[in-house]
């Protein structure tokens, strides 16, 4: 047991520095050090540089991989911005892709922040004047009936996971056209939080053109400079992408939808989750998450989670996916589903959703009450009195000082969740939170926030419900055992998980989901979790299931620590190498 915890910390924190193995590869001179796959910089060892043909393209210096990352932080911490601190971090991934990772799992927690939300939003903004290399593809509306053909010209074979988006919905910035690359690309949390190998993953933009006029009248603008394709042109490039991609990679190639507007997004959704390994990260994975902090408060709380009522700030894809969720979570308690959806109020841009209102489709009406119509939030508020209110729709300050106090008032421990990204979006800040409550209020927001001390001494980390702690896990574990389909169950029994993780000692410091430095174990646990449900229910498909599922996930999981190149040397026996001369024809009668 000891063994394996060792084993389990190794993988998960990639403490120690040790070779991983050998890797033979065709590359010789100035192609290894271009390629970010092999290259290792001034860590190769002097037998390495020689046998490979690429002595004298270094400086004459061996470097360990620990003075490497302490050459990278050094860089980093002359960066005076976010963004130029994002760019370091993708010209190293371009460089050295092990190193890159290494960085970024030596402090998880502090560079997170940087290569997904929030800095991601501000990259994406940026991604024209950003862009070095390719580190993905881009298929337009003209490309209709060549993807396959497109497909051919990514360089990885072995692709286990796409991720794409169209940029209609880039976090809570809009339509940010071909610039939404930076979204897929930003899902190398994939392997930095959950291990999947970083070749086995390729990001995808979708460009059917933008809306953003800016966009358009921009000179510099990389995509396409026309307004969005949208119908049967747009459904018949998903439909093709869809089928080209499982065609090459197959049909366990799992395909995860990022940033779809809401018009597209749950259509695009329930058309093709039970035809492809597909789920939506911002309907299921902003679930899983959101639902995940709401069972860890509920530690809190010291109740049921069917005894809550919750309102929703926004009615799209997040907060429908996180009120599907919680019917669920309900349900298993012993609710039924009108029961459930009876407790959740929802509240969009013409106010609160209610029967007989205009402007409701199918999603939104299964959370119409009998009620008469309210305008605002506070209005709601006031009059619902909920337990929990949760902010999905990317409105700043929506979560009032009214209403802060208003929840306090109402509840001796309210749930107030922020979950708007970027930080910019967010509905209240942790330090309003827990201001205007006294410290009694359980908060998580969707981006980072600073801890907060109050007058009286007392110092609250935020929980941050990011999606980060979902999406690499579950898809480390359903790449492992092969799930051709995706249920919720899988999101619900991720959401429990996560919940389990958070201890007493966390939830004391305000924390409703484990500590960020600890993803990568979340991500473990959650993937082992995957796989037994997965063959519990008869939805894998690598058989024989395998006895030790623990054992069976770490086998999956990158490694960060380089590899060794030097060739495989060796002698045969001295009388089989010996070497002929002529004195064996001209022998002596």
């Amino acid at each position: 047991q000891l063994q394996r915890q060792q084993l389990i910390a190794f993988i998960c924190c990639h403490s120690g520095t040790a070779s991983e193995g050998s890797v033979r590869t065709k590359k010789r001179g100035y192609d290894i050090t271009r390629n970010p796959h092999l290259n290792k910089g001034m860590a190769f060892t002097l037998e390495e540089r020689l046998q490979m043909g690429i002595h004298g393209l270094l400086p004459p210096c061996f470097l360990s991989q620990d003075v490497q990352v302490l050459r990278v932080m050094k860089s980093y911490e002359t960066r005076s911005n976010p963004l130029d601190k994002y760019i370091l971090l993708m010209t190293l991934q371009d460089r050295n892709e092990k190193l890159f990772y290494r960085v970024l799992t030596s402090d998880i927690e502090k560079f997170m922040p940087i290569v997904y939300t929030p800095t991601v939003g501000l990259a994406c903004q940026q991604y024209g004047l950003a862009f070095r290399r390719p580190r993905g593809l881009f298929i337009t509306i003209h490309d209709r009936g060549h993807i396959a053909t497109m497909l051919n010209s990514w360089p990885e074979e072995d692709i286990k996971a796409v991720v794409v988006t169209d940029g209609e919905r880039i976090l809570g910035l809009g339509d940010l056209g071909s610039y939404g690359m930076g979204i897929p690309v930003g899902k190398l949390a994939y392997t930095a939080c959950g291990g999947v190998q970083p070749q086995q993953c390729l990001p995808v933009l979708l460009d059917v053109g933008t809306d953003n006029q800016v966009l358009l009248d921009d000179p510099l603008y990389i995509g396409l400079k026309h307004k969005r394709v949208r119908g049967k042109d747009y459904d018949g490039l998903i439909e093709e992408f869809m089928q080209a991609v499982t065609d090459k990679y197959g049909m366990n190639c799992l395909i995860q939808f990022e940033d779809f507007a809401n018009s597209n997004a749950f259509r695009i959704l329930n058309k093709y989750r039970n035809r492809y390994c597909t789920f939506n990260d911002d309907i299921q994975g902003t679930a899983s998450v959101a639902v995940a902090g709401v069972l860890a408060a509920l530690k809190i709380t010291k109740n049921r989670l069917k005894e809550h009522t919750f309102v929703f700030q926004g009615a799209g894809e997040a907060a429908l996916g996180i009120a599907h969720l919680l019917i669920m979570a309900m349900a298993k308690e012993g609710l039924s589903k009108e029961e459930a959806a009876r407790r959740i109020w929802m509240v969009d841009s013409r106010g609160l959703i209610v029967k007989g209102r205009s402007h409701l489709n199918h999603e939104k009406e299964e959370f119409a009450h009998d009620h008469p119509h309210l305008r605002t939030l506070e209005e709601v508020v006031h009059t619902i009195r909920p337990t929990a209110i949760i902010g999905v729709a990317a409105i700043a300050g929506a979560f009032t000082e009214k209403i802060i106090r208003d929840m306090a008032a109402f509840n001796e421990r309210p749930i107030i969740f922020a979950l708007s990204n970027p930080t910019s979006k967010a509905e209240c800040t942790a330090e309003q939170c827990y201001t205007l409550t006294e410290g009694r209020g359980i908060f998580a927001s969707g981006s980072p926030f600073d801890k907060v001390v109050l007058a009286d001494g007392r110092t609250f980390y935020p929980g941050q419900g990011n999606n980060a702690y979902v999406f690499p896990g579950v898809a480390l574990g359903v790449i492992a055992c092969g799930v051709r389909h995706i249920s919720d169950d899988i999101f619900l029994t991720t959401a429990e998980a996560i919940a389990d993780m958070v201890t007493e000692e966390n939830l004391a410091e305000g924390r409703l989901y484990p500590p960020l430095s600890t993803i990568r174990e979340v991500s473990f646990k959650i993937a082992v979790q995957v796989i037994s449900y997965a063959y519990k229910h008869n939805v894998a498909s690598v058989y024989p299931e395998p006895k030790d599922k623990e054992a069976f996930v770490l086998s999956h999981i990158y490694s960060p620590n380089y590899d060794s190149f030097t060739l495989d040397m060796y002698d045969w026996p001295e009388e089989a190498m010996k070497v002929q001369d002529l004195s064996l024809f001209f022998l002596p009668h």
